[in-house]
């Protein structure tokens, strides 16, 4: 008697999805992350991932294994998936001069390149956060943060960039680069960050 070749296939791939992890956590490098951790928890164990390329397989049971890996297995077993992840935000600083949204020669001239990298991506969005130093009441540069913000998004817009996808934001004095004593005229705080992602 002949018995059906599905008949045998079931119990095979039961068997090997038994052998197989239930879950695998693999902790990618991250560029300008110089350390980064992830830990990986069961019901019985649990590790922690602190180097680049460690792997936690989470067992069926439970038990959780902690292996090395390499980029080769990582782009052999999963270079496919990390083809279509989207590519990693991009962030640009100009600057502006003082009291309104006039740029510095030095960001009127990395201007072009700035915007050529904004747009090069089809659909992605750009967020522009403008910035002030803390010369002038909070409520006026609340207004010259959001009118920087305003500014650059109108030169993305300009360049071709759909302005469904552009979004300005103005945070005034609240987040400096360089922190300073109340109406202190500071060039580095006087900004606009551009965010591309």
């Amino acid at each position: 008697m002949k018995r059906p070749f599905h008949g045998l296939l079931a119990p095979l791939l039961l068997t090997l999805a038994a052998c197989a992890p239930a879950t695998r956590v693999v902790l990618l490098p991250q560029e300008g992350v110089p350390t980064a951790a992830v830990e990986v928890q069961s019901q019985s164990t649990h590790v922690v991932l602190a180097k680049p390329y460690q792997v936690a397989e989470v067992r069926e049971r439970g038990e959780v294994e902690q292996k090395q890996t390499d980029a080769s297995d990582v782009q052999k077993r999963y270079g496919q998936l990390l083809s279509v992840q989207p590519a990693a935000e991009q962030r640009f600083t100009l600057f502006f001069m003082p009291g309104g949204s006039a740029l510095t020669p030095e960001s009127t001239t990395a201007l072009a390149d700035i915007l050529s990298h904004a747009t090069e991506r089809s659909g992605g969005e750009v967020v522009v956060i403008g910035h002030t130093d803390r010369v002038g009441t909070v409520e006026s540069n609340d207004a010259l943060s959001l009118q920087r913000a305003q500014a650059v998004r109108q030169l993305v817009i300009g360049r071709g960039f759909d302005a469904a996808r552009v979004d300005a934001v103005g945070r005034g004095e609240r987040e400096p680069v360089v922190p300073t004593a109340d109406e202190v005229d500071e060039p580095k705080n006087r900004r606009a960050e551009i965010v591309v992602r």
